[in-house]
């Protein structure tokens, strides 16, 4: 279940998991990034971000309402403040290196069932 996100790039990533009330600190999470890319540069975006140990998502839905692709980029880390504003910082350059543009991100994890605790 998403547990934190933010598609505002005004906010700081240690707003956003501050409110994030669902998320456990100390475990790790999915952290998924959510670009949108010219088709013709999506390859190269991916195996760039390869190189951190990001994989693309599995595509779903079908394509956009302009000349963009949607990608979500996605690995699994520990989530504190620091390193999701790196990250995000990261993947926005990426994008904006290939013509594209970085929308926002959030974070996956496993829901906690009292059973679990």
């Amino acid at each position: 279940m998403v547990v934190a996100a933010s598609f505002d790039d005004a906010e700081a990533c240690s707003a956003a998991l501050a409110r994030a009330s669902e998320l456990t600190p100390d475990a790790e999470a999915v952290l998924r990034h959510h670009l949108r890319i010219p088709p013709a540069q999506v390859e190269a975006v991916c195996a760039i971000a390869a190189q951190d140990g990001y994989a693309p998502a599995p595509r779903v839905g079908g394509p956009g309402t302009d000349a963009l692709e949607t990608v979500i980029l996605q690995r699994v880390q520990v989530l504190d403040a620091l390193h999701c504003s790196q990250e995000r910082s990261r993947m926005a350059g990426l994008a904006q290196r290939h013509d594209g543009t970085a929308d926002g991100w959030d974070a996956l994890q496993p829901r906690v069932t009292s059973e679990q605790l």
